[in-house]
């Protein structure tokens, strides 16, 4: 049977009490759709035989109740069979084409896209999670109801964790509350990120989890009365103003307990000292009535009145709240929203979905949730690694945001503690890449100023200006993060590109000939034969010490001519060295044994994956690496050097106070700048420190050492290592 044809139908009493749960739960489906659904559940049964949980159940219990979850969010029919099936890829002998002549192909993405990568190869567990979740995140892109299938897995699988040992409760656990709770809460889908984390807490923390439970249940058990009081309250005055709404008592759960207690260093007491309401009205205009009616019972506390109506947070969410004052001394929360807002709150994404066609808009959670996953989408693209990916998501995950203007009037959401510098990425790369100042509120500020819900941003912008290392340090968001990469990536590609053509064609010159002397059909074959795409990828190869500059010069020659040349290269021959500047840091690095500086006699060694490691001459370690003639590089300071460069001074001093002091001003008014300071040996009456600071060359150490001598607090000064 095809999708397209007609089901058969099945017989009620030969379905299982479960599934027969499931089908009362499906009673908003047309009845063809609910056989297709049972129909569904006959394969995923039939694939699933013999096979059980922990617990000892029947496997095909755990999709069937994963459809279950699915079916109360008011979900699709393809999303109800793919949920069922969702686990038959990975655990059974059934084939994604047999799926997709069943039920459509469709469904069969669907499946797929919720598959784990069980059947290729990574370094580590924690590298298979990472392209696993990588790989549902793109799906999630591709159609949605990935995430809820998903998710709705998960909420099942944290509902019977008891049956799994204590570590895999544990790493289930903090993966639910780090990665899927999160999510959820990233899609509007409210009522399942507070189970997930209600159940994540109880799993990961259970003494915690029991005792905060406990104190909540007594507390409400003491303010029920007065809880009463103020939820009459509110109804009769909104009743009085002829206004239509439902008044709800909100209870906090123990993980928003705990979260708070943690992160607010707030009192168990002062976090429950709060009666928390929530008003559900018919239109959006009686939200505003309401709020009117509300503050007139009871004072409005100052500032403590947000819109989320006018400014719907990044997930979809909407709704006003205010904070009262009330009768008996504690502050009511109060959140006035429609029952459409208020479905949205709860559900997100999964909001009436199954009356969603291609031709009716999407909710506003719907609609944010596709603009995050096409970021995330465009992300990825230019993301290597799985791990950074991860990495990224999280940080776009974080559950506080602020709200900025940009100077046309639009709304910007960006993540808590987020920068000018993440505000012009989140505009446009390009803005990012050639940001140079930010103008807050009409002020001018540094890129790396943190940002306000409220304020009104404008990027400057100059088209010299690039991206720099230390922008990585001052920005929070994934698409900032990930931009920056992307560029110092590429540059250090050229400046590897670069240098591996002066490594090259200075080996070549040693056999008395050159890179363009070399016929494009020899190089063709030798690229070929290396399984390299472009000579760029073989010349940034050399650069970082990959392969060998005299090798493929052999190699290279012998297939021009036809012969291998083992001869030495260019007996009696002068090569000139090569000029480093400074400013080839994707492909140099300077060694930690020895810190050389523009000035110093330098030496060069080839390092595989790092390129260039810089030694001075003298360094101790140099005797030890010339043993590997074929990696070292001659090498000198160009007269054009740029940048600063570590140096480590060895100030044997007189112990007496403020000596620390005397120094770091003399370091400094040599315009050095210090990066670290650590006591080597110490007693009363001396002591020995080691200075890390940054000159720009040998001649400026020697300023710096000359000033520091002068302060009459040292006994002596040297470079170190000597």
């Amino acid at each position: 049977m095809t999708a397209a044809s007609t089901p058969v139908v099945i017989d009620p009493a030969s379905l299982p009490p479960y599934v027969l749960a499931l089908k009362d739960q499906l009673g908003y489906l047309p009845e063809p759709q609910v056989q297709r659904v049972l129909r569904a559940f006959e394969v995923g049964a039939q694939a699933h035989e013999g096979q059980t949980r922990k617990s000892g159940e029947p496997y095909i219990t755990h999709p069937v109740a994963v459809a279950g979850i699915l079916a109360e969010l008011g979900m699709d029919a393809e999303t109800i069979i793919a949920a069922i099936l969702h686990d038959t890829l990975e655990d059974t002998a059934l084939s994604r084409s047999a799926l997709a002549a069943e039920f459509g192909e469709t469904v069969a993405e669907l499946v797929d896209g919720v598959t784990k990568l069980d059947k290729m190869r990574f370094g580590s567990r924690q590298e298979a999670d990472a392209e696993s979740f990588r790989k549902m995140l793109l799906a999630m892109a591709r159609d949605l109801r990935v995430i809820l299938i998903k998710l709705a897995d998960r909420l099942h699988n944290m509902r019977t964790l008891g049956a799994k040992d204590a570590p895999s409760r544990r790493r289930i656990a903090r993966e639910t509350l780090e990665i899927y709770a999160p999510i959820a809460q990233r899609l509007g889908m409210n009522a399942i990120k507070a189970e997930l984390q209600d159940l994540g807490f109880r799993a990961l923390h259970p003494d915690r989890y029991r005792v905060i439970s406990e104190r909540i249940r007594a507390a409400l058990g003491n303010r029920r009365e007065a809880m009463g009081k103020i939820e009459a309250a509110l109804s009769q005055r909104l009743a009085a103003e002829h206004l239509p709404s439902r008044v709800v008592g909100r209870i906090k759960s123990p993980w928003s307990i705990y979260s708070k207690m943690r992160g607010e260093h707030k009192s168990f007491a002062q976090l429950m000292d709060v009666y928390g309401f929530r008003v559900v009205v018919e239109s959006a205009l009686n939200c505003y009535v309401a709020l009117g009616v509300v503050h007139g019972l009871y004072k409005p506390v100052d500032r403590r009145f947000k819109d989320f109506i006018a400014i719907p947070k990044a997930n979809g969410y909407q709704s006003l709240h205010t904070v009262l004052l009330g009768p008996f001394g504690a502050p009511i929360e109060v959140q006035i929203r429609t029952t459409e807002m208020d479905s949205v709150a709860e559900r997100g994404v999964a909001a009436h979905w199954a009356y969603k066609t291609d031709s009716t808009p999407a909710n506003s959670a719907q609609a944010r949730a596709r603009e995050w996953l096409s970021s995330l989408a465009d992300s990825q693209v230019n993301t290597a690694s799985s791990d950074e990916f991860i990495e990224n998501v999280k940080i776009d995950l974080f559950p506080d945001e602020v709200y900025l203007f940009t100077p046309r009037g639009d709304i910007l959401a960006l993540p808590r503690n987020a920068t000018a510098l993440d505000f012009a990425y989140a505009v446009h790369t390009d803005v990012g890449d050639h940001a140079v100042a930010a103008r807050v509120d009409k002020k001018l500020l540094p890129l790396r100023t943190r940002l306000e819900s409220g304020q009104l941003v404008e990027i400057i912008t100059a088209p010299s200006a690039v991206p720099n290392p230390a922008w990585l340090e001052s920005v929070v968001t994934g698409k900032a993060r990930t931009a920056i990469r992307q560029y110092l990536k590429h540059l250090q590609h050229e400046d590897a590109v670069d240098f591996g053509h002066r490594m090259l064609d200075r080996a070549l010159d040693a056999r008395g000939s050159s890179l363009d002397a070399i016929p494009a059909d020899v190089l063709d074959r030798f690229l070929h034969e290396a399984r390299l795409k472009r000579l760029e990828e073989l010349l940034a190869e050399i650069a970082l010490g990959n392969r060998m500059p005299d090798v493929v010069a052999r190699h290279l020659l012998a297939l021009r001519d036809g012969q291998f040349d083992d001869a030495a290269p260019g007996a009696g021959m002068v090569l000139e060295k090569i000029h480093i500047t400074g400013a080839e840091r994707g492909v140099l690095s300077f060694a930690n044994c020895c810190h050389p500086l523009p000035g110093d006699a330098i030496f060069g060694y080839l390092s595989p994956g790092k390129g260039i490691v810089v030694h001075r001459e003298e360094c101790p370690n140099v005797v030890e690496l010339r043993k590997s003639p074929e990696r070292c590089v001659d090498i000198e300071w160009d007269r054009d050097v740029q940048g600063d460069y570590r140096a480590e001074l060895r100030i044997e001093v007189i112990n007496r106070p403020g000596v620390l002091a005397t120094i770091a001003a003399a370091i400094a008014a040599a315009d050095s700048n210090i990066e670290n300071v650590e006591y080597v040996e110490r007693d009363l009456a001396a002591a020995t420190l080691l200075f890390a600071i940054e000159v720009k060359n040998r001649k400026h150490l020697a300023e710096v050492i000359r000033r520091v001598r002068r302060t009459g607090v040292v006994s002596g000064v040297y470079r170190y290592p000597l």
